[in-house]
């Protein structure tokens, strides 16, 4: 399953009403660390199918929602328990970072 392009229009569902944890990585088109952080967010996307859904918002698209949740530096990457943000990463960050975050959310 390929990561799910997130927006306000389904943003709520997709997120806020998941029933497994959710990955959101906040990005822009011209941030290079994002840039990096891409292959990684596929790849745990692949690994935890099921367990975990990985979305992506683009904050260039989605001022309102990164205002809402407090980006101010990008790569940053939230994860969402139950409709609340439990974790979060900001900066590029190695797989196997992630995948502890991930563990301990799952």
């Amino acid at each position: 399953m390929a990561e799910i392009i997130l927006d306000s229009g389904n943003f709520d569902e997709e997120v806020l009403n998941s029933s497994v944890p959710v990955l959101v990585d906040f990005w822009a088109e011209w941030c290079g660390p994002c840039k990096m952080l891409g292959p990684v967010i596929s790849s745990v996307a692949e690994k935890y199918e099921g367990k975990l859904k990985v979305c992506k918002l683009n904050v260039d698209d989605n001022m309102e929602l990164a205002e809402q949740y407090f980006i101010s530096s990008i790569p940053a990457v939230k994860f969402f328990k139950n409709g609340e943000v439990v974790n979060e990463s900001i900066g590029f960050v190695p797989q196997p970072k992630l995948e502890a975050i991930i563990e301990d959310l799952i």
